[in-house]
């Protein structure tokens, strides 16, 4: 064995690497907004916080509506044609961002710099910007949608179930290193060239990887990197291998073994239906949400050195945090003796318990007037949803056939959405209102916009484990789906 392991290629781990940073890109190009909303684009346009939430959600909906679909898509093109399209599109559509004020201008006939504010003008700029970011934000979205269907379909392709939540939590953790990497690029970009150049310079990062892939990837049996110990390897725990590669290549035919439709049948898609809906939107709260809250509550933009170094520290925490956290249920499986799907559940349910960290951000931060707590704590929480995740994906491995796990993931990914959609539209609204209602608005002690922000980390806080539960209760037990 021990000769085995040493003759035995290493191939999809560099694969995983590439995973990872496509991650990565995909999570950088997300930021772009989000990181130049407050500084750049609000002022320019004249934004409310009500316009950016209208955006973020229609990401979110327009994202979750092109996952039902993505990872069809996926299923149907073959992991290297789909992966190169997705990532293609949503570079593209990162690019096309920084054409919306000259879009602007030219629809509306107004010089951007030369607003009053309250005017006609200011209102038909404000009205007509939303719409071109909107269409952007579509573009980018519909990319996207097929970053996740792709990357968990290589996994599954390249690793044994033992191993897969490990994997996950690899590339996923680009997620958190793309976020960790924004603050420090992306307002330094916008200062020196403009908020459109970012979206330039971050879209473009896009192309450099479609270069890589296309000529590193292709499936274990045939990749010439990979030898016959890593592909028994992979193949470890396949019992049916042959039913697997006809169902892959009926798949790649376009004649999918289980239907989109047929997997809505499973008490096993609903249960991860339900993992992602109730915990997907938190994510994008705090990544979409958080260099605002630091700015508003705090005066700490991220054109500051302490804006960038709250949401840096945020993020480091994310990403060392997130990724013991794809290894914990190996540890279960090898030294406990677990299943698999049972030692992911375990470590569902303890991370699970991250999120609670969030509930004492707010109180904590306003109390000590110190922008550190919440960002530590928030770090905290997100680093549980990160772990969280991780192990989510891996379950559909672990019930689902290699043909249909992109399918599922995809439709957990616009549950994940259309979650997502809800919570930004409402914490967009919200912020608004709480805002000018001012001290007329109080949650629990807190007054105006604090309480909204309360508000929201209360539910972030608990939506773990209320998912958690209804998960366990949908599948109590590993039940895999039999073809």
């Amino acid at each position: 064995m021990n000769t085995q392991a040493k003759l035995m290629s290493n191939w999809r781990w560099w694969l995983c690497s590439l995973l990872f940073v496509a991650t990565t890109v995909n999570y950088l190009d997300r930021q772009v907004l989000s990181l130049t909303y407050e500084n750049f684009i609000k002022p320019e346009f004249g934004w409310t916080d009500a316009n950016y939430g209208t955006i973020t959600s229609f990401f979110s909906i327009f994202y979750a509506i092109c996952c039902l679909f993505a990872g069809k898509f996926v299923d149907w093109m073959g992991t290297k044609k789909g992966y190169l399209i997705a990532i293609g599109v949503w570079s593209v559509g990162a690019c096309l961002h920084a054409a919306c004020g000259w879009g602007t201008e030219l629809i509306t006939g107004a010089n951007l710099k030369a607003l009053e504010v309250g005017s006609n003008a200011a209102l038909a700029v404000a009205t007509t910007s939303v719409y071109l970011f909107l269409l952007c934000r579509g573009v980018l979205a519909l990319g996207e949608a097929g970053n996740f269907p792709a990357a968990i379909k290589v996994t599954a392709e390249y690793f044994p179930k033992k191993d897969r939540a490990f994997a996950t939590s690899i590339f996923n953790a680009g997620a958190s290193v793309g976020a960790l990497a924004a603050p420090l690029c992306i307002p330094a970009l916008a200062n020196k060239w403009g908020w459109e150049m970012a979206f330039i310079i971050i879209g473009a990062l896009g192309f450099v990887w479609m270069f890589f892939w296309a000529f590193m990837y292709d499936k274990p049996e045939k990749s010439k990197h990979v030898n016959a110990a890593e592909l028994e390897y992979i193949h470890q725990d396949d019992a049916a291998e042959a039913a697997e590669k006809a169902a892959e290549t009926e798949t790649s035919a376009g004649e999918p073994k289980i239907s989109l439709w047929k997997c809505f049948s499973f008490k096993q898609t609903w249960a991860f239906i339900v993992g992602k809906f109730f915990t997907d939107g938190v994510w994008w709260f705090f990544l979409f949400w958080a260099p605002s809250y630091f700015s508003n509550q705090f005066n700490a933009p991220v054109t500051k050195p302490l804006g960038q170094a709250l949401i840096f520290t945020l993020y480091a925490i994310v990403t060392v945090v997130s990724i013991f956290g794809g290894y914990l249920p190996k540890v279960f499986v090898d030294k406990k003796g677990m299943n698999p799907y049972n030692g992911r559940m375990l470590a569902m349910l303890i991370f699970a318990f991250f999120p609670i960290c969030a509930l004492l951000a707010q109180p904590l931060g306003m109390h000590f007037n110190s922008p550190w707590w919440p960002a530590v704590l928030i770090g905290l929480a997100a680093a549980g949803h990160q772990a969280w995740s991780a192990n989510l994906f891996s379950t559909i491995g672990d019930m689902f056939p290699k043909a249909a796990i992109a399918t599922v993931t995809g439709i957990g990914a616009f549950a994940g959405g259309v979650g997502s959609m809800i919570i930004q539209k409402v914490a967009g609204n919200l912020f608004t209102y709480a805002e000018n209602a001012g001290s007329a608005f109080t949650f629990l002690g807190f007054e105006g916009k604090p309480a909204g922000y309360f508000i929201m980390f209360c539910f972030c806080g608990i939506a773990y484990l209320v998912a958690w539960g209804i998960m366990k209760s949908l599948v109590p037990k590993y039940s895999p789906i039999e073809q």
